[in-house]
Order: C-alpha cells, then structure tokens, then sequence
C-alpha cells in the first residue's frame, strides 16, 4: 500500500521563534491520521526544529541538498551534514530551485543519485510551466524530467522515492490544477514509470500534488486514486489550515 503524505514546504519564511510556535502549535493541534506528517523548516532551523519534535509524529525534511560530500562550495549543505542532525529526507527540484537557481536535470540527477548513496529518502519535483500546458506539451514536459533524473537509477532504490507533482502555473499563484487535471497527470506519471520500470514499482510509489493546496481543495484532491497527498507551500505556515488539510487525507 502507498504511503500518504502532507509535508509542508515552508521556503524562505519563519526565524526561530516563529519556528518553534508553529512547531509547538502543530504538535498540540496534530491529529490521528495514516499519513506520513512532514515540515520542511530553513535550514538555520533544522537542527533546532529535530530537538523540538523528538517526541512528535512530525517528520523534519529538509528543503535542498548539494550533490557533493564536501568542498569548495560556500554556502551549501551536504547529505552528511543533514543525517548528522537527524534528517534523513530530502526535497530534490522544487520548480524554485529550477527558475531562480539554475538547476538542471543534469544537476539534479547528481543530488538524487547522492541522496540515494547515503540511503537518504528522495521527495523529487517536477512539473510544467504555463506555456506547456497551453501547448499541450506538458506530458512530454513532465516525462522529459522523470527521465533524465530518475530513470537511469536502479530499480532497487525506487522505494526511497517519493514523487512530487508541482505544476509551475500554480505555485504561490492562488491558480490550481483541477482535481481532475492532478488526476489526469499523476495516473500519466504512473503509467510513464510503469512503462520504464515496471507495474510493481510504479503502484507503490507515492505521489504528492503540489500546487496551492489550501483547506477548501485538499479533500477532493486528495480523494482522486492516484494522488497520495502534497506537497504545501503557503497554507503550511498556518497551523489551522495545515492541520485542516492532515485531516482531509
């Protein structure tokens, strides 16, 4: 059976403190649920927001990772550097880290292949921009990304993957993929790995939708067959509405 997942995104926002008040408010406000329940704090917060949840069900990710064990590379983190503070699942292409910091399937292919080495979890993103979807390219689009990240990695090491569906048109937007256009594309990408791998690879693994998933949406999103649950940005940073959208998976 596939895992559910709520992780939030939570990018560029929330110093310390604000950190821990979300943390201890999501911890108190946390309901029963099947689903896998993670955060995705900045990285000055990781360590901090690990202590803070040693007793919780909440999972810390973390938003990037560089594919080098160490280095010349000021300013990056490494896969060791996140397992030593206790986090073990990393977010890999957001469409961010693709628009505003130049990151290529080439580039991404190396930090999933080095996540994977140190038998870290995968959270991979992908997805079309607007003038795909206006042309009808974004199958290929989609396909495209799979392939040149993923698609060369052994099938043994698909259980460490979960895929992240983002369309870039509904981002921060307000704008979101239909419940029916999410299904559409996630019943795709699991035929395309289908097709790549096998029938058992591609029905076990997850895949999330990602693309202003608020309260009033994630329950009849989240009820199509092929979508696993998501990937929040903006609606994570708000304990009710995070927690209103755990509860609609």
């Amino acid at each position: 059976m596939r895992s559910k997942i709520v992780a939030g995104n939570w990018k560029m926002n929330k110093n310390l403190e604000e950190t821990e008040a979300l943390l201890t408010g999501l911890s108190a406000k946390l309901p029963d649920t099947h689903a896998e329940v993670m955060v995705a704090p900045t990285y000055v917060n990781l360590s901090n927001s690990v202590r803070h949840l040693e007793s919780s069900a909440i999972q810390v990710i973390a938003q990037n990772m560089h594919f080098a064990e160490n280095g010349a590379y000021t300013g990056e983190i490494s896969a060791d550097m996140l397992l030593n503070i206790g986090i073990d699942t990393v977010i890999i292409g957001h469409s961010e880290r693709r628009a505003y910091f130049g990151e290529t399937d080439e580039i991404l292919a190396k930090k999933v292949e080095a996540a994977l080495t140190k038998d870290m979890r995968v959270m991979f993103c992908f997805g079309e921009e607007l003038e795909d979807r206006k042309s009808g390219n974004h199958f290929a689009v989609v396909e495209s990304q799979l392939k040149n990240a993923l698609f060369s990695l052994d099938a043994s090491v698909w259980p460490k993957i979960v895929l992240a569906y983002e369309p870039v048109w509904a981002i921060g937007t307000g704008e979101t993929a239909s419940p029916e256009q999410a299904q559409e594309m996630h019943a795709f990408i699991r035929k395309t790995i289908a097709e790549a791998y096998d029938a058992a690879i591609a029905e076990h693994v997850s895949i999330l939708y990602g693309g202003s998933v608020k309260p009033a949406n994630a329950e009849e999103i989240f009820s199509k067959p092929d979508v696993d649950g998501g990937l929040i940005g903006g609606a994570s940073l708000n304990a009710d509405d995070f927690v209103a959208i755990i509860k609609a998976i």
